[in-house]
């Protein structure tokens, strides 16, 4: 959990998202929870694993995010799995639903944080990889670590 010099701290992250996805654009977007959501968020009981974005009626909603159960909370917990609408200006989201209507673009979910003391979602607007893209990637990945190897040893 990072905290950085603004105030936010992140909970949760979707790696695999990056992992599957180009990211073109970030938005910032409010969430819709109940107070037991948020106490287990607090407590980092949270996945955005296979979780992503739909649009209804001029307003976006998150699907897949799973939040535990509040182990104190009783009749007031809501379902892990429930939709959960977002905050966000109309034409943000008037932009987001017509990108991904022409152009084949995705809205997924890529991190959860507080900022001062709101839960935050950061959405991305994102392309699918091919298989041969995330062969690319992670030789990248794997080139740059043997790299960054190579200088730590030379620097000793």
């Amino acid at each position: 959990m990072a905290v950085d010099k603004k105030g936010t701290k992140q909970i949760a992250a979707n790696k695999k998202a990056w992992h599957d996805y180009f990211v073109e654009e970030k938005y910032e977007a409010g969430i819709e929870l109940a107070g037991t959501e948020v106490k287990s968020i607090r407590l980092g009981q949270i996945n955005l694993k296979d979780s992503y974005c739909s649009f209804k009626d001029g307003e976006i909603f998150v699907r897949g995010m799973h939040i535990s159960p509040y182990e104190k909370g009783n009749i007031s917990n809501k379902d892990p799995l429930r939709v959960r609408k977002l905050l966000m200006h109309k034409r943000e989201i008037v932009n987001l639903f017509s990108k991904t209507k022409q152009d084949g673009y995705s809205v997924i979910p890529l991190a959860v944080y507080f900022k001062s003391s709101r839960v935050k979602v950061e959405i991305g607007l994102c392309k699918g990889k091919k298989l041969h893209d995330k062969r690319d990637s992670i030789a990248a990945r794997d080139a740059k670590r043997e790299m960054d190897r190579a200088m730590k040893e030379r620097n000793r």
